[in-house]
């Protein structure tokens, strides 16, 4: 048992901590908007598919007139980088997840920045098979310092045990990191969606790992609930700006890693099941069209888009998939607390 008073020590060490987050995003946001706006960081509307066909259906309900600046996942990176290396610092705990944070962010940073600068297109970026070839080589080397620095050999699987891995534990964390760092930039594509969503599922993580006594993970968890509150309160619709890729693929990485240190890695679908959905819609989606010669399964994908053809507004989307990511972040602690995590 966990001594009461620890207890309430740790808990109040995360929600002190996760409010240093949010004042400190809240601080950087005036910063970084004004260079924003003064140095016309649009983002470029993606007009083709992975395909390289013109997507029609997602030209169409793209009805936003103005333009609005992308990377302020910055900010967040930034305020969680600072409360981290200052106060949270612990190598078993939370080099990993930092470590996936920057790394992600530097990937997305580049595809970020190439993008802004671009023609207009929709084009501009990273090609798909060098954002991969880094995000891969990011996740292996983070890979490679779980297995043999922080000694993880084994997986847990819900009501069995622990189920011996050895090295094989390495190409797993690889796939689980690089999948949500996917998912997650996939389901960025609506005001305050993939904010909202990422919110609830580290608020889940944080109190799994708050129960399974990973105090260092939870208070990593609870700094980037707090920045992303932040972010929020700006992105919810209408937009003043986009998390961009150096968000979505910084924070989906770091999320993977997060799932693995506290060794939950078969609660990470659940927990996170919207992502799961965007991503998977996306996949059949391109799949379809390849084999079954340019048919499609969705109107258009990933799913949110499939739902706003459908005539949901895109604010109704963006409230629902929220309210599925609470639900399964709840359900994600109930069965942590029955499954033996």
């Amino acid at each position: 048992m966990i001594p009461q008073e620890l207890f309430i020590d740790e808990i109040t060490t995360v929600f002190s901590l996760s409010l240093l987050a949010l004042v400190l995003a809240m601080a950087l946001t005036p910063v970084y908007t004004h260079f924003a706006y003064k140095h016309k960081w649009w983002k470029q509307k993606r007009t083709t598919d992975a395909t390289g066909k013109d997507l029609e259906v997602i030209k169409k309900l793209s009805t936003r007139k103005r333009t609005v600046p992308t990377m302020a996942g910055l900010i967040v990176i930034a305020s969680v980088t600072f409360v981290t290396l200052l106060f949270n610092w612990d190598r078993g705990q939370t080099y990993l997840p930092l470590l996936a944070l920057l790394g992600g962010g530097f990937v997305g940073l580049i595809d970020d920045l190439i993008n802004v600068r671009g023609d207009g297109t929709g084009k501009a970026g990273l090609r798909v098979r060098m954002k991969l070839g880094l995000i891969v080589a990011i996740s292996t080397a983070a890979a490679l310092f779980f297995y043999y620095k922080l000694g993880y050999t084994t997986i847990n699987l819900p009501w069995v045990g622990d189920f011996e891995l050895g090295l094989l534990i390495v190409p797993l964390f690889v796939l689980a990191v690089v999948s949500t760092g996917n998912a997650v930039n996939i389901s960025d594509g609506r005001d305050g969606l993939a904010g909202g969503l990422l919110m609830y599922a580290y608020s889940s993580f944080g109190v799994i790992a708050l129960l399974q006594g990973n105090y260092g993970i939870a208070v990593f968890c609870g700094t980037v609930v707090g920045a992303l509150v932040s972010y929020l309160w700006f992105n919810i619709s209408p937009a003043r700006f986009f998390m961009g890729d150096v968000g979505s693929f910084s924070l989906g990485m770091a999320l993977g890693v997060v799932a693995m240190l506290t060794d939950t890695l078969f609660l990470l679908p659940i927990i996170g099941l919207v992502f799961v959905a965007e991503a998977g819609s996306s996949l059949i989606q391109i799949l379809s069209k390849k084999l079954r010669g340019g048919k499609r399964i969705f109107i258009a994908a990933p799913i949110h888009h499939h739902f706003e053809a459908q005539g949901w507004s895109k604010d109704k989307v963006t409230m629902r998939f929220w309210v599925v990511g609470q639900v399964c972040g709840v359900v994600g602690i109930i069965l942590a607390l029955i499954g033996g995590y």
